[in-house]
């Protein structure tokens, strides 16, 4: 085994690097989360997530994972039967299909290619009285619209104001429920002005902590339903949890010092600013993508306007498998790279920009890329590094070089 110096890199799209500062915060001992200390740091978080959010309405915080907070959303807002609409984008949006349909959900899944977000076109066709879906729509059985803001597994974004717009322009009344747990914190995100009803995250990716927090953020409308929904459910009660926080804490122990970590992590982000954090997300983003271009490989995501800003999904030459080649750059750089998931395994391989980063992290990402591609003898040109320089240093990009390295 190569023994390696220096830092680990870990350039997967989540979870993500988590910051000095946000370690040394959830450095602190156990605290008695029923105190009027630990309530201090309770009222902190939750006004911070409103305003990561955006949002004037609550935030529920749980001790989950995203995948907890998806089915939150579902068990407080829908029953066995109920019809709802989602958009195949990729491997999340195929996991929280599995999650609806463990709950006898009745779901109409939009096909999709794995290469562009959801085709809101579509979404409003299947919503309207239009072709086979009319009947359905015109008795408005379809409960919610579920989406993926940023698909990690692919590098691909659906806009959810563009959802919001397609169902009001076929005045229907679903909920809408979008997953940002890979663009919270990394790109612009309204709850509110949106008009989004429940919007699921985690902890582990824009927010710079470690996994083992899950939020939904929920509008009147979505707690209007709440309410109504005899549905079962204990752990996951937005009604519960909303009571208890009025006095600071969680109707059960909640995760006290990745509390302390988010409490942190949020003031990192302000003070930066959030629309600079988001900027240098697009700012890396492009940089990728110009390496890339010159390298002569391909974006998984093949609309221009849908390119993520937190993670650029790479496809490997034919003949040449992904995974292999994250394993040479492993050995020899100690670099981690994100792996194609379900039906994309083995065919690309995923850099995450996204989080706690920097442009001399990025350019140290993409040099062991590109010296990845020489030793897994991957066909690629040279020059993607300095193409990606020239990005970062506000340049056009320097053309291709003519000349192909095998």
């Amino acid at each position: 085994m190569t023994l390696h110096t220096g830092r680990h890199f870990l350039q997967i799209p989540g979870p993500t690097n988590v910051p000095e500062r946000v370690l040394r915060a959830m450095d602190m001992p156990a605290m008695d989360h029923r105190g009027a200390e630990f309530a201090e740091i309770g009222f902190a978080v939750l006004s911070a997530m409103q305003r990561v959010f955006r949002t004037k309405q609550p935030v529920i915080i749980y001790p989950s994972s995203g995948s907890g907070a998806w089915e939150a959303a579902i068990v407080n807002t829908l029953q066995p039967g109920d019809k709802v609409l989602m958009a195949e984008t990729g491997q999340f949006a195929v996991l929280w299909r599995g999650i609806a349909e463990k709950f006898k959900l009745d779901v109409d899944f939009m096909p999709g290619d794995w290469r562009r977000g959801a085709d809101i076109g579509e979404i409003e066709a299947r919503l309207a009285d239009i072709g086979a879906a009319a009947p359905v729509a015109r008795q408005h059985k379809i409960k919610a619209v579920m989406v993926v803001h940023n698909e990690t597994s692919t590098g691909c974004v659906t806009p959810p104001l563009e959802v919001r717009k397609a169902m009001d322009r076929a005045k229907h009344p679903a909920l809408l429920m979008v997953d940002t747990i890979s663009g919270l914190g990394s790109m612009d995100y309204e709850h509110d002005a949106w008009g989004i009803d429940i919007s699921v995250a985690g902890s582990q990716k824009g927010l710079m902590l470690p996994p083992g927090l899950g939020f939904n953020a929920v509008s009147e409308k979505a707690l209007a339903v709440a309410k109504a929904n005899p549905g079962m459910r204990s752990y996951w009660d937005w009604q519960d949890v909303i009571a208890i926080n009025k006095a600071g804490t969680w109707p059960y122990t909640p995760a006290t010092n990745l509390l302390f970590g988010l409490r942190e992590a949020v003031k990192m982000l302000e003070e930066e600013g959030l629309e600079n954090v988001f900027a240098r997300h697009k700012r890396h983003s492009a940089a990728t993508r110009a390496a890339m271009k010159v390298w002569g490989l391909e974006t998984q995501c093949q609309d221009p306007q849908a390119h993520s800003p937190a993670l650029t999904g790479v496809v490997m030459p034919e003949g040449h498998d992904a995974d292999h080649f994250r394993k040479v750059v492993l050995e020899n750089f100690d670099m981690s790279l994100g792996t194609g998931l379900n039906k994309v395994k083995g065919k690309l391989f995923r850099i995450g920009h996204i989080g706690h980063f920097n442009d001399l992290m990025l350019m140290g990402t993409l040099s062991g890329v590109e010296m990845g591609l020489d030793l897994a003898h991957v066909p690629h040109r040279t020059g993607g590094v300095l193409a990606a320089m020239e990005v970062l240093k506000g340049r056009d990009v320097v053309p291709m070089p003519k000349t192909a390295v095998a």
